[in-house]
């Protein structure tokens, strides 16, 4: 067995043989491809720790995780989290939208060779999908690891979730800074920030947390702004 499946058993995340196959299958092609193209800057030795035990620990909470939930990956880049955890949870329904069309290709292939029937790819951008009849307030799970400032992922996330549901946020500690313009920008949004979650592991360096933002009610259609206006102008906390 590789080290995916070592890890992943070594910190009880949940992943039959046929998913640490899938995800081992995964980590080959991330590897070959990358020689090719600028996928990941981390070394091929370290992807098992760094890449997949980080985007699949998530999953021993499993309250978080319903079965069929209809899952979006915003910015998935070579496909963490979204499509490590369509190969770990094929009862996910998964999309990845990614911006950029070479890294789409790449995530197009890992689908096919995988046969992975659960993942959609979708080149664009989510200010734009987020308005989207089918994407709006059409999802269990947003989620994002390592795009932007908690106040900028909820503006990426929270329109594309229903009510009831959850944005996903992957954060290291500097998220602890971002608590009060977060909370600011999930309530303009509709959306709560609740306590975050520690997905510290000894095989990971530095503090690792999950910060999960429930949908309270429908975002107002003023959300999401413009290409590139949530990044530039994020929403803050009034101040007084």
């Amino acid at each position: 067995m590789g080290d995916i499946g070592t890890l992943l058993k070594k910190w009880d995340v949940p992943c039959g043989e046929a998913g640490i196959r899938d995800l081992e299958a995964f980590a080959a092609l991330l590897t070959d491809w990358n020689t090719r193209m600028d996928l990941t800057s981390v070394p091929a030795q370290e992807m098992a720790a760094r890449h997949f035990l980080d985007s699949l620990l998530p999953l021993r909470e499993a309250a978080l995780f319903p079965r069929g939930a209809r899952l979006i990956d915003v910015g998935t880049g070579a496909g963490f989290p979204g499509l490590a955890l369509a190969a770990a949870r094929r009862d996910l329904q998964v999309t990845l939208l990614e911006a950029q069309g070479k890294r789409c290709q790449f995530l197009n292939a890992v689908r096919d060779a995988l046969k992975l029937e659960n993942v959609t790819v979708i080149q664009d951008r989510a200010e734009v999908l987020g308005r989207a009849p089918g994407h709006r307030e059409s999802y269990d799970l947003a989620v994002a690891r390592a795009v932007a400032g908690l106040n900028v992922l909820c503006e990426y996330l929270l329109p594309f979730v229903r009510t009831g549901g959850f944005a996903l946020c992957w954060k290291g500690p500097a998220v602890l800074e971002e608590m009060t313009d977060g909370r600011a920008a999930a309530q303009a949004l509709g959306g709560r920030v609740e306590t975050p979650l520690e997905m510290t592991c000894g095989d990971l360096e530095g503090r690792r947390l999950l910060v999960p933002v429930r949908k309270m009610e429908e975002t107002s259609h003023q959300y999401p702004r413009k290409n590139g206006i949530p990044a530039k102008r994020p929403i803050q906390c009034a101040k007084s």
